[in-house]
């Protein structure tokens, strides 16, 4: 049997594959990860280093033009790319795995435990997360890449964890999770390999939604004069661009570059997590 026959034979997988939306989103995605390993291979300089003059438009030379400073902005950009997908990847990572492993014990345990679980995870939604997140980057000593990712991850998993309870608790009184229970198989293994691995796609949309938001979460701080105090990244170049008045001088390409491409991850995200749910979802499929 042939892959592509393979492939037919999952219904929820032909469709995502054969999705226009998916399609568009895959491609988009792929040429910006593409542009984040090879342009840092094939640049020449340092995000850091004095390339050349200053307000240098985008040419043959300065592919992206320079900074005020006589920095390289396809480097900085490049370098803040791979930066921003890292951030996006450890934080969605970090809040869908709390958020799947608290809301499959809270659907499938129920009772007392639910009742705690999901007290903790209203306390945490009711935090105004930009504000938690403005308070806690202010007052840390160093603000890294991954101390970013990590620290927006923590905040923002609680409509995972609701979210995961919900389907949990439709998928526990199935069949194969009873054949589970009477086969006296442990908790963790029906967790995960009966319940779990019934709801995959819908946990792969969650963590394409998570790596987004943190992704968002991240520009935010960033823009705001909060983002790592060491290493580059695309907030950290447009709240730059602002700072030194870019647009007010004539230098667009130092924050529209960068915005653009952010703008255009984010969107090939959308398409993703869009054409995955018309997939998956057999009353949004469009035939």
């Amino acid at each position: 049997m042939s892959f592509w026959n393979k492939i037919k034979k999952n219904e929820n997988i032909y469709y995502a594959v054969t999705n226009t939306k998916v399609q568009i989103g895959v491609v988009l995605f792929l040429l910006i990860l593409l542009l984040s390993i090879i342009g840092p291979m094939i640049t020449r300089y340092s995000y850091t280093e004095f390339a050349g003059p200053g307000y240098e438009p985008p040419s043959s030379d300065y592919w992206f033009g320079t900074t005020i400073q006589g920095r390289d902005v396809f480097t900085q950009t490049v370098f803040g790319l791979r930066s921003t997908i890292l951030v996006g990847f450890i934080g969605g990572l970090i809040a869908s795995i709390i958020g799947v492993i608290i809301g499959l014990i809270a659907g499938y345990k129920g009772g007392w435990l639910d009742e705690l679980l999901m007290m903790l995870t209203n306390v945490v939604l009711t935090f105004p997360t930009l504000a938690v997140l403005i308070i806690v980057a202010a007052y840390l000593p160093y603000r890294g890449i991954v101390n970013m990712a990590v620290l927006v991850g923590l905040t923002v998993w609680p409509w995972t964890a609701r979210a995961v309870r919900s389907q949990t608790m439709s998928l526990k009184n199935s069949r194969f999770v009873d054949l589970s229970r009477i086969s006296s198989n442990h908790i963790i293994r029906i967790l995960f390999e009966d319940i779990a691995a019934n709801m995959f796609s819908y946990i792969f949309m969650v963590f394409i939604l998570q790596f987004l938001g943190t992704i968002l979460a991240t520009v935010g701080l960033e823009f705001i004069g909060l983002g790592p105090t060491r290493g580059i990244s695309l907030g950290l170049i447009m709240q730059q661009a602002v700072n030194w008045n870019a647009l007010e001088l004539g230098m667009w390409w130092w924050g529209i570059i960068p915005g653009l491409i952010l703008t255009i991850m984010i969107v090939s995200l959308y398409f993703i997590n869009t054409g995955l749910d018309e997939a998956f979802n057999p009353k949004l499929r469009e035939f």
